[in-house]
């Protein structure tokens, strides 16, 4: 399973960043190969300054060894030798117009002393962090969800939909980090679904990720903006580096994992603001989207 999905997201990081490259039309991708110390190690792709996209990055990685002792508590096991391998890509457009996306899928393997599979799992999803509200981008890309999730299971798009909203909560703000999208972890084995079930599952999602984010993108990438629209997109942005230095289990992953962190970091934007006590002017566009983020919606 670990070759054959390590293979997958080989592939998937070719085909994601050629697609966006065209969308962009201006910058490309930079690639850096890494070797973890401790066993594997990723090829890590990062594009910036371009016509559409600020920056963004496009990262796989294939790591093992020992658990860390971090993650032998948060998992309640002894010792235990692992292997994680996963795809995450976050993508921070310059028109605030178009919104962020973030995207991740994952599978992870732990071993008894004799080299055997003692756990397995997949994990992953995708959502959407919009600056500005537009509701047909928002049901679009959550259509794109459903209909990856139905030819599965009709019951897996509401439940981890809900569980998007529920992971992606900036608790200390009270709002959503964005209008979410899919979020599932541990996903294992069970009676009515194999571990290859899991895996045409999350590559079903994985493949309808360009299909989900481009044509927002192609549709809002020339869109006028003003220097104060700008300046509440990087508002926004500040809330998004909270959410993922406080809240992100895989920045605290990598972080506790000793990943590499330029590819741990990748996902912060480059301009933020951090506004003292700002609030959205009462019924400006702005405002619309801060009551979505405070009361998160059924899209479909």
């Amino acid at each position: 399973m670990k070759e054959q999905f390590y293979t997958y997201i080989q592939n998937l990081q070719d085909q994601i960043c050629k697609e966006l490259e065209t969308v962009e039309g201006q910058a490309k991708f930079r690639e850096d190969l890494w070797q973890r110390p401790e066993g594997g190690g990723g090829r890590t792709r990062v594009i910036e300054n371009g016509k559409v996209f600020e920056k963004g990055g496009v990262n796989i990685s294939a790591v093992h060894g020992k658990l860390p002792e971090a993650m032998q508590k948060m998992f309640n096991v002894g010792e235990a030798d692992f292997f994680a391998c996963g795809l995450s890509l976050v993508l921070h457009p310059k028109n605030p117009m178009v919104p962020t996306v973030h995207a991740n899928w994952r599978y992870f393997e732990m071993y008894d002393d004799n080299g055997n599979v003692i756990q397995q799992w997949f994990g992953g999803g995708q959502d959407l962090t919009p600056y500005y509200l537009f509701e047909e981008d928002a049901i679009h890309f959550h259509q794109t969800c459903k209909t990856a999730c139905n030819k599965h299971n009709p019951e897996f798009y509401p439940k981890y939909k809900k569980q998007c909203d529920a992971y992606f909560w900036n608790a200390h703000r009270n709002e959503a980090r964005g209008i979410g999208g899919l979020f599932f972890d541990y996903c294992k084995a069970t009676d009515t679904m194999s571990m290859q079930d899991w895996y045409n599952f999350v590559t079903e999602v994985g493949n309808s990720f360009l299909q989900a984010y481009v044509p927002i993108v192609e549709k809002r990438k020339d869109l006028p903006y003003t220097p104060e629209q700008r300046t509440w997109q990087e508002i926004r942005r500040g809330r998004y580096v909270e959410f993922n230095l406080v809240h992100d289990k895989g920045t605290l992953f990598g972080l506790k994992t000793n990943g590499r962190i330029e590819s741990i970091l990748m996902s912060l934007p480059p301009h933020v603001q951090w506004v003292y006590d700002h609030h959205a002017e009462a019924g400006s566009e702005e405002e619309k989207l801060v009551n979505v983020l405070e009361n998160p919606r059924d899209w479909l």
